[in-house]
């Protein structure tokens, strides 16, 4: 096989359809092929990331981020009826994202771990540099 570095060209507009990945004939690339995540260990993290590729599902990881919340108040929270949250809480707990009690009838939520508040806490700071003054 041989050894090849990928050149990343880009036009001018900046998005996915417009990077291409070139080979580049070199043998000066570090051997990597240990260290790269296995695509099951990546195709885990991308459903991490695209699991707040949807606004509303970023709204109700905020609000729990500040706060353990049953259904029915994060649903005034973020404008939407219980069913349609309830829906988006069953796939925010697939995938780990927020864990659930029952106390009596009401069902609470929270974020699932720090590692959770952390990684959305980081993603936000980084979104807001884009936008800050």
């Amino acid at each position: 096989m041989e050894d090849h570095c990928f050149l990343l060209r880009r036009s001018e507009q900046l998005n996915y359809d417009s990077t291409m990945a070139l080979p580049v004939a070199s043998h000066s690339c570090p051997d990597l092929e240990d260290e790269i995540l296995s695509v099951p260990r990546a195709q885990l993290l991308a459903e991490t990331f695209q699991v707040l590729g949807d606004p509303t599902r970023v709204r109700m990881v905020h609000a729990l981020s500040l706060s353990e919340l049953c259904t029915s108040d994060l649903a005034t929270l973020v404008g939407m009826s219980e069913s349609a949250v309830s829906h988006q809480l069953r796939t925010l707990r697939q995938l780990h994202v927020v864990r659930s009690r029952r106390m009596g009838k009401l069902v609470y939520y929270s974020l699932a771990d720090d590692h959770v508040r952390r990684l959305f806490q980081q993603g936000l700071e980084h979104a807001l540099e884009r936008v800050a003054p």
